[in-house]
């Protein structure tokens, strides 16, 4: 049963990616990270090592890739100022990794979650320049 599910999601999210706006997938991308970082918290506090590995490395690849998609010419001040707040939440992620640490996990929680905020208040009429700005 499980197995299904999680073919049903994997087959869904592939299916909305294929038709989503750039500005959506950032969205995407920003849920995705937010999960894999609650997914390993919780194996940190279950000392399930195996699950956060997998998690870590899953939140780190999806950071890598908000951090990679930023134009940094179109979009100044701000995708510099997103590319540090990247790199301070991937080494978070390996301190959490290396110290068993759920605080530093909290940490990089609470900055995705803000920048998603600001990300998903952007006005679907101003969608199109997100496409050429920080990211995309």
């Amino acid at each position: 049963m499980r197995g299904s599910l999680q073919s049903y999601r994997k087959v869904s999210l592939e299916s909305e990616i294929a038709v989503a706006s750039p500005h959506r997938i950032v969205q995407l991308m920003f849920n995705g990270a937010l999960e894999r970082l609650a997914q390993s918290r919780f194996a940190i506090e279950q000392h399930n090592l195996a699950a956060k590995g997998v998690y870590i490395n899953k939140a780190i690849g999806i950071i890598t890739g908000l951090k990679n998609s930023l134009n940094m010419e179109a979009g100044g001040e701000i995708a510099a100022n997103l590319d540090r707040l990247y790199d301070f939440a991937i080494r978070r992620i390996t301190e959490a990794n290396v110290n068993n640490d759920p605080v530093a996990l909290d940490d990089v929680t609470a900055i995705i979650r803000e920048i998603k905020e600001a990300w998903d208040a952007i006005p679907a009429d101003k969608h199109y320049l997100t496409a050429n700005k920080e990211h995309a």
